[in-house]
């Protein structure tokens, strides 16, 4: 079972590592088309200096690459194999523990039976890197909700990722970001649920641990489906001006 999560795990996070290549390259995109656009910078949401739209999408853009080395990074213990730690104490039966690991692709076996049985900080890794990224897409979804108001007027969405008011059709409401937003809490609570789960456990397992693939999941696949529907914004907005 140990076994089985740790190569979905391994996928999603290559999943999840494409789709923020993805919304990277919209922004980059985005700023190749229209980065020259002056724009007002701002500090405490205050006008400070003048400043190009290219230099503001990009600084998330670099911000977004970290989260990609993150999750690469953690990505090297995901992919270690528990295959023949059996309960905690290896098995009897001649099994080569180097080869199953090569023959599922992952880099190493594990050194230790119990270990293998008992961790859980390769999934709070993951999932830490999960709620960063988060926390990054929720301040970028905050400014294209300020960007597409009218009070700032800088972008606008497009029909794909926002709706219109049922009383007031002329409104255009940026849905897809305040869900976005909204989807970041989710998230820190399935990073709080695994930490609170793995805190106190004695080795090696312990029913407990069962608990921990309701959190990795919904993390996995909200943090995946909050970066494609960033990256959708990005490819389909029009930038109005500053």
């Amino acid at each position: 079972m140990a076994t089985d999560v740790r190569l979905w795990l391994r996928a999603r996070v290559d999943v999840l590592d494409g789709m923020l290549a993805r919304l990277i390259r919209a922004i980059v995109d985005r700023t190749e088309a229209d980065g020259r656009t002056l724009v007002p910078g701002m500090t405490h949401l205050q006008r400070g200096q003048p400043i190009w739209l290219g230099h503001h999408l990009l600084a998330h853009a670099w911000a977004l690459s970290r989260d990609r080395e993150r999750l690469q990074d953690a990505r090297k213990r995901v992919n270690r194999s528990p295959l023949g730690a059996a309960a905690m104490a290896g098995t009897p039966h001649p099994i080569d523990r180097a080869r199953t690991a090569e023959l599922l692709g992952f880099d190493a076996p594990m050194d230790n039976a119990m270990d293998a049985v008992a961790c859980r900080d390769h999934l709070i890794e993951v999932t830490s890197a999960c709620v960063i990224t988060m926390v990054h897409l929720s301040r970028i979804a905050e400014e294209l909700v300020m960007w597409s108001s009218r009070e700032f007027g800088w972008v606008r969405l497009s029909d794909e990722w926002s709706t219109g008011s049922s009383i007031m059709p002329q409104k255009r409401n940026p849905d897809a970001p305040e869900l976005v937003r909204g989807k970041s809490g989710r998230v820190v609570g399935d990073l709080n649920a695994l930490i609170t789960m793995c805190k106190g456990l004695p080795m090696a397992y312990n029913r407990d641990l069962q608990e921990d693939r309701e959190a990795l999941f919904d993390a996995m696949h909200t943090t995946i489906a909050c970066v494609s529907v960033t990256a959708g914004c990005f490819e389909s907005l029009t930038v109005l001006g500053g």
